[in-house]
């Protein structure tokens, strides 16, 4: 089985994967993006899962850990593995606020972006994953709404060992959770 740890940018997916690792899990992550002020605990991102769509075998790799996979990748993993894939859900004008904020603090921001063109674009996008997620037999989902894992984060740790069916430190998972890094709010 390949744990899977998906979402759109900033709804909360490296939150997920650093309390997997604290529970116990492994995770598939090479260092490569380190932390920074949007993500001061780090990323614990697999560079190479970026080659996907061109290399579906190398998600082998992931057998029996966990990888974070951005959402547009996930229509790329092959069939040929069990994957239980934890989709983080945080609502869209949150998202679009840290993806904002991160942009101007990397000076990357383009002025002029329409909200709610990219919000729409966002929403298709989600149709289209969640379609693909229910039609493979061989993916297993649980969508896990950010807010629900910092208020019920325990909640939350425990639905997740059931859900992988692995024995998990849920305490050290609680521990993961802070919520002076919840800055980018709905308005």
């Amino acid at each position: 089985m390949i744990t899977i740890v998906s979402g759109l940018p900033r709804s909360g997916t490296s939150l997920m994967m650093q309390m997997l690792v604290a529970g116990g899990m492994t995770a598939l992550s090479d260092g490569e993006r380190r932390a920074d002020t949007d993500n001061p605990r780090g990323y614990l991102e697999w560079e190479r899962i970026k080659q996907l769509p061109n290399d579906p075998a190398c998600i082998a790799e992931g057998e029996g850990k966990v990888v974070k996979v951005i959402s547009r990748l996930l229509l790329s993993l092959p069939a040929g593995h069990e994957y239980r894939i934890i989709f983080m859900q945080r609502p869209l004008p949150e998202v679009l606020a840290s993806q904002d904020e991160m942009l101007r603090r990397r000076g990357t921001y383009k002025e002029g972006a329409d909200p709610a063109a990219i919000s729409a674009a966002f929403e298709k996008h989600l149709r289209e994953v969640y379609a693909w997620i229910d039609s493979k037999p061989y993916v297993t989902a649980l969508r896990v709404p950010y807010h629900e894992v910092l208020s019920k984060a325990k909640e939350i740790s425990q639905r997740l060992e059931t859900f992988l069916e692995a024995p998990l430190d849920v305490e050290a998972m609680v521990r993961q959770v802070d919520g002076a890094l919840y800055r980018n709010r709905s308005k």
